[in-house]
């Protein structure tokens, strides 16, 4: 029941990776450890429970930084084909599914069943010469002495930053539409054509600022420290910020180069629109495989794979799942992935123990995942 609760845990906090990957780790790691469950089951949680989330679930960073993307390449109303493409976005949905059949069965296979079997056997989290990624950053801020701690401290801004998501696009996006024929379609065409990055920028300035009144009121920070705190937060997400501009500088290039239309007419004679699909979703699977990053991926994917879409006739949203889809499954499998190496260090587990127990169940996605868009571009 607590492997269940903890994927749920992961699920639900879709607005970040990291966050979701940390929070898992660092909230039920004392409680798997209580129960003898071994360090690979809770970073195989945290790790299929993060990046899947966010990316079906877009109302996030992912979510607008894929809309960006989208609107380089010419897509008019980005946020619908994102939204359309997640019914043919497989492998994140099997991962999930992945996992919950795993715990409610109780059968593992692979090295994660011999770490389960040392764990029963022995009592041992993690092998003998494992060496577990342990960050302070984890757990930077120590609680407060004298001053009991609350669940809903962490509750209420995250559910704050999620629930904002939403009425900021309905926000950014409202004096963009014309000729709706009530406020609820209003509103519904306004979250289509709203700024994506900007609502997100305004829901996490919403939650911060709920989570200072709220610290400060308790006596649990003054207004300094939690300003000196996301300051040192901010900081600490400079690389991906950096990894986001040459991203969009990638996608760029490739749209002036007309990368995706050469690509399309090399592959005209052999590729057809039958086997696109899978192919572009093995082509972004290696790409996020080796450098470890699916938004790197997206970025040059998308300028790649839409234009081709354009010429060979295949429908956008099943190649745009299948974009997403590869780099997501790349990067599960890639032992260079950030999602990876944060959920083994909120997990305290070996980072390489890790990617070996999860490599089975992530590759039995990938394949299952490969048939499903051959069966939809040779069958419909």
């Amino acid at each position: 029941m607590v492997q269940v609760l903890a994927i749920c845990t992961g699920l639900l906090l879709f607005v970040e990776t990291s966050i979701s990957s940390l929070t898992v780790g660092t909230l039920y790691r004392p409680i798997f450890d209580k129960l003898g469950i071994p360090r690979e089951k809770l970073a195989y949680i945290a790790d299929s429970s993060s990046a899947p989330s966010s990316i079906l679930i877009p109302f996030n960073a992912w979510g607008a930084f894929i809309m960006g993307l989208l609107l380089t390449q010419g897509i008019e109303q980005p946020f619908s084909i994102m939204i359309a493409s997640i019914k043919y976005n497989f492998y994140p949905l099997l991962a999930i599914v992945i996992v919950f059949i795993v715990i409610l069965t109780k059968k593992d296979f692979g090295p994660m069943k011999k770490a389960e079997k040392r764990t029963k056997e022995t009592g041992a989290l993690m092998n003998p010469n494992s060496k577990p990624m342990v960050s302070d950053a984890v757990t930077s801020f120590p609680p407060k002495e004298g001053i009991e701690a609350k669940a809903y401290n962490m509750i209420v801004p995250l559910l704050v930053m999620v629930f904002m998501m939403p009425v900021n696009l309905i926000y950014t996006g409202w004096g963009a539409v014309e000729n709706a024929s009530s406020l609820l379609n209003h509103a519904s065409q306004a979250i289509g054509k709203g700024s994506g990055s900007s609502s997100v920028l305004y829901a996490v300035i919403t939650a911060l600022l709920v989570a200072m009144i709220m610290y400060f009121i308790q006596g649990i920070m003054k207004p300094k420290e939690a300003i000196t705190l996301t300051l040192k937060g901010i900081s600490e997400l400079m690389p991906l910020a950096l990894l986001m501009l040459l991203a969009f500088a990638i996608g760029d290039a490739c749209k002036v180069l007309d990368t995706g239309n050469y690509v399309a007419n090399i592959t005209e004679s052999w590729l057809s629109p039958e086997l696109l699909p899978a192919v572009v979703f093995i082509v972004s699977s290696f790409i996020a495989f080796s450098t470890g990053t699916s938004w790197g991926t997206f970025a040059i994917m998308l300028a790649i794979s839409i234009p081709m879409a354009n010429m060979h006739g295949s429908d956008i949203t099943i190649i745009v799942a299948a974009t997403l889809g590869g780099g997501i499954f790349g990067d599960h499998c890639s032992p260079i992935s950030d999602t990876s190496i944060i959920s083994s260090m909120a997990s305290a587990s070996d980072h390489i123990d890790h990617v070996k127990t999860q490599l089975p169940y992530a590759l039995i996605g990938g394949t299952f995942t490969v048939f499903m868009y051959l069966i939809i571009g040779f069958f419909g």
